[in-house]
């Protein structure tokens, strides 16, 4: 006998295709060094600015990697903007602190637990810095180790803790003279990997610029959006390259599937390619945006559907729910998501409605005390690719 509870499974194949804010609550794991009895390795802490940072003794001199990404994050995010920080040694490995069988204090797994679910995607950053050699693969074979095991440990959040998020990881060590490993044949629709950073020859990537984007932007948003400005770095990298003298590079990656600044003719400043995951591009949760769509949305209904668990139940002779029940329940369901998400512009919406609830009359609940419900929301298209036809208005 199970305990009583609420299941929810993605469905897939189904597209075709700073006010305080929790949707935007993002970790950084960092590799970095302990500063007296003020910052501690492998302790949680929760920053709203610079001048937080500062308090726990963190400086440009005494942890200068980590003082960047920071600091860059609060370039995008207004101050204010929640920032959970999680400092490990940084001789760890991404493929140990994403094993999600591991609970010891400086993994991937005490951070989620600590935080009790309330994360929404976590970026690693300066681990593994004793490794300097890119593989064959173009980066820092630990990164490719660890993409299973991000994905793994994120499943092990949305299963067990009903608590979904992403992972991004950095792409240490890239080598532009290697083949790039190819993501989009892979399966991590809640894991992705940044490659270029802000800074010349880095060995690193810029998590703070793309979780500072993440975190300013609704869970409906690009983070390539043009209309939304250009990023605020002033010179962006890849490798010793500038991305103005990158183009068919950039291209190359982005093709892979990893995520990546660029230029556009006739703007200035930067801006992110996309949000492209570790997986098929044609799949559902492929992109950083729909990850945050569906995943708000399972965080909705299972707060909704919480409330039903072992409740009493109005049943037809047959064992069926009977036809009032039905209807209040895809109603409660859907008023939660339409609330919570399509008032807010998150989902597209026809006559306010960006959701549907549907619960098979048919089934027997008082054989089986299970109820199936169907929840399907409907997201925002992205317009990737404009072509333009363009002649002269001439009449013969």
């Amino acid at each position: 006998m199970q305990l009583p509870r609420v299941k929810i499974q993605f469905l897939n194949g189904q597209l075709g295709t700073v006010g305080e804010s929790a949707d935007g609550l993002l970790a950084l794991v960092c590799g970095a060094a302990a500063v007296a009895g003020t910052f501690v390795l492998n302790t949680v802490y929760t920053i709203r600015s610079m001048d937080d940072l500062a308090a726990l003794g963190v400086t440009a001199s005494n942890n200068a990697i980590l003082y960047k990404h920071v600091s860059e994050f609060y370039d995008e995010a207004e101050v204010g903007t929640k920032l959970v920080l999680y400092p490990v040694a940084p001789t760890s490995t991404m493929t140990t602190l994403c094993d999600y069988t591991k609970t010891t204090e400086g993994c991937i797994r005490d951070l989620v637990t600590k935080q009790n679910g309330a994360l929404r995607g976590i970026g690693i950053v300066n681990v593994n810095t004793a490794a300097s050699v890119a593989s064959a693969n173009g980066l820092d074979p630990d990164v490719f180790t660890a993409l299973p095991k991000a994905q793994q440990v994120a499943e092990w959040a949305t299963t067990e803790l009903y608590a979904p998020l992403f992972i991004i990881l950095e792409g240490r060590n890239f080598d532009a003279s290697k083949e790039l490993k190819d993501l989009t044949s892979e399966k991590y629709d809640r894991a992705g990997i940044i490659i270029g950073n802000t800074e010349q020859s880095s060995k690193g990537a810029c998590v703070g610029t793309l979780f500072g984007r993440i975190a300013s932007i609704p869970v409906q948003r690009n983070i390539g959006r043009v209309k939304d400005g250009s990023l605020f770095p002033t010179e962006m990298y890849i490798g010793a390259k500038k991305i103005d003298e990158s183009a068919s590079t950039v291209a190359t990656i982005f093709e892979k599937g990893y995520i990546i600044a660029r230029k556009h003719v006739g703007r200035s400043g930067y801006y992110f390619a996309d949000d492209p995951l570790a997986c098929n591009p044609e799949g559902d949760y492929s992109h950083i945006t729909n990850r945050r769509v569906i995943d708000k949305a399972y965080r909705i209904a299972y707060d909704t559907m919480l409330d039903m668990v072992l409740d009493e139940l109005e049943v037809n002779v047959d064992g069926t729910l009977q036809v009032a029940v039905i209807k209040s329940w895809q109603q409660t369901m859907e008023n939660a998501i339409n609330r919570r998400m399509t008032a807010n512009g998150e989902l597209s919406a026809t006559d306010g409605d960006g959701c549907k609830c549907y619960i098979d009359e048919t089934q027997n609940v008082l054989s089986t005390s299970k109820v199936l419900v169907n929840l399907k929301v409907r997201p925002y298209g992205y317009a990737r690719y404009v072509d333009v036809n363009l002649g002269f208005l001439v009449t013969s």
